[in-house]
C-alpha cells in the first residue's frame, strides 16, 4: 500500500491510501481517523450492488452505525434536485453534526456527495472512497466538490477536503473498458502538464490493467502530481489551473450534449486534443510533439464529435467556471511536461472546430 498526504492550504491535510484489497479496511480506517459519528453510505446501483455490502461489513465490524443512499447512475446525478434528496434523508434520519458522508464511487457519486458534505449543516465529514480509473487519480483528490447545471458544467460546487481517500485497485477490475478509457484521459494529462517521464510509460496501460506493482505505481505518481499542485494553490488562483488542460474544450462538448453522449474523460480526450492541436498551430508546441501526443491520443477509444454549431460550442465555452474577466482561458503545451494558461481568442478556438471536422472527414493519421 502507497500512501499519499495531500497539504490542503488552508483545511487539514489528509492521505490517500492507494493499493489491492483496502476496502474491507474502511471500517479499520474510520476508526484510525477519529470517526465516530454515524455515517450515510452513498453509492451508485452498480457499485452498491458490487461493493455496497463489503463497505457496510467493515463498518460493521468496526462498530460504525450506518445508512445507504444509492443514486442512479451517470452524470444526471450531480444535481440539485439528487442533492434535495440526499439533505432530507440526513434531516429526517436525524443526522447531527458529527455526521460522516462517505462517497463510494466514481467522479459522479464523488462530486455529488463532497458537495452535500460541504453544505449540510455548514459541513460534516467526508470520505471519499473512489472506484473508477478517474476518480482515483484525479477527481477524489483535491477537495473541489460540485454539481452541474443545466447551463453547464460544475458551476455550482465548493472546496471542500475528505477525512480521508481510500482507493482500492482491486475494484478496477470490474470496470467496463469505456470507463477505463474514461480513466486514462486524466492519467494522460498528468504526463502532459507536468511529467514526460509519466507520458513516455502510459501506452502500456491503453488496455484495461489488472491490479500490480505497475498500476499501483501509476495511480499513485497521478495523486502525487495532483497533491503537489494542490499543496501550492488550493483554491486555483493559479497554479492548479494547469490540471484543466483538455477540459475547457471537453466541459463545453459534454454541456452540449446534455451530457448523455460523452463520459467525462472522453470529453476530456477531444479537449486535450483541441488544445494540443492550438499549442502547435499558435507556435507554442513543436510539431514532433504534437504529433507524438495526436498518435498516442488517437489510441484512446472514444465517442465520435457530433455535428457542432460553431455559435452554439462558443457559447458553451464561453459559460466556463474557469474564465475571467470575459477571458476564455486554455492551457498551452510548451513540450510534454511542461505547459502554462493563457487566455484563448474565439478565432483560435474555431480553428480547432476546423480541425476535428477534419479530423471527422479524414484523420491526419491518413492524410
Amino acid at each position: 500500500m502507497q500512501v499519499v498526504n495531500v497539504k490542503a492550504g488552508s483545511n487539514l491535510d489528509y492521505p490517500v491510501y492507494i493499493g489491492s484489497g483496502l476496502l474491507p479496511q474502511l471500517g479499520s480506517l474510520y476508526r484510525r481517523h477519529g470517526l465516530h459519528g454515524r455515517a450515510l453510505l452513498v453509492s451508485d446501483e452498480t457499485v452498491f450492488e458490487r461493493y455496497g455490502q463489503t463497505a457496510l461489513n467493515s463498518l460493521e465490524a468496526s462498530e460504525v452505525e450506518a445508512q445507504t443512499a444509492v443514486v442512479p447512475e451517470g452524470e444526471g446525478s450531480k444535481s440539485l434536485t439528487l442533492v434535495d434528496d440526499l439533505y432530507e434523508r440526513l434531516i429526517r434520519h436525524r443526522f447531527h453534526r458529527n455526521a460522516v458522508v462517505i462517497a463510494l464511487g466514481g467522479g459522479v457519486v464523488g462530486d455529488l456527495t463532497g458537495f452535500v458534505a460541504a453544505t449540510y449543516l455548514r459541513g460534516v465529514t467526508l470520505v471519499q472512497v473512489p472506484t473508477t480509473l478517474l476518480a482515483q487519480v484525479d477527481s477524489s483528490v483535491g477537495g473541489k466538490t460540485g454539481v452541474n447545471h443545466p447551463l453547464g458544467k460544475n458551476l455550482i460546487g465548493a472546496f471542500y477536503t475528505p477525512s480521508f481517500v481510500l482507493a482500492d485497485l482491486d475494484v478496477l477490475t470490474s470496470l467496463p473498458p469505456r470507463e477505463w478509457y474514461s480513466g486514462m484521459a486524466e492519467v494522460i494529462k498528468y504526463g502532459l502538464i507536468a511529467d514526460r517521464k509519466l507520458f513516455d510509460g502510459v501506452e502500456r496501460f491503453l488496455t484495461p490493467q489488472r491490479p500490480g506493482a505497475e498500476l499501483e505505481a501509476l495511480v499513485t505518481r497521478c495523486v502525487q502530481i495532483k497533491a503537489e499542485v494542490v499543496a501550492q494553490d488550493e483554491r486555483e488562483a493559479g497554479l492548479r489551473k494547469s490540471l484543466n488542460f483538455g477540459h475547457t474544450l471537453g466541459h463545453a462538448l459534454e454541456s452540449l450534449t446534455a451530457y448523455h453522449h460523452f463520459r467525462h474523460g472522453e470529453a476530456v480526450l477531444w479537449g486535450m486534443l483541441g488544445e494540443a492541436y492550438l499549442s502547435y498551430r499558435y507556435g507554442a508546441l513543436p510539431e514532433m510533439e504534437f504529433l507524438r501526443i495526436y498518435r498516442l491520443l488517437g489510441q484512446v477509444k472514444r465517442p465520435a464529435l457530433p455535428a457542432l454549431n460553431p455559435d452554439t460550442f462558443l457559447e458553451h465555452v464561453r459559460r466556463d467556471k474557469k474564465n475571467q474577466d470575459g477571458h476564455i482561458h486554455a492551457v498551452w503545451l510548451r513540450h510534454i511536461g511542461s505547459c502554462y494558461v493563457e487566455p484563448v481568442s474565439e478565432d483560435q478556438l474555431l480553428s480547432v472546430l476546423g480541425f476535428w471536422s477534419r479530423e471527422a472527414q479524414q484523420p491526419l493519421a491518413r492524410r
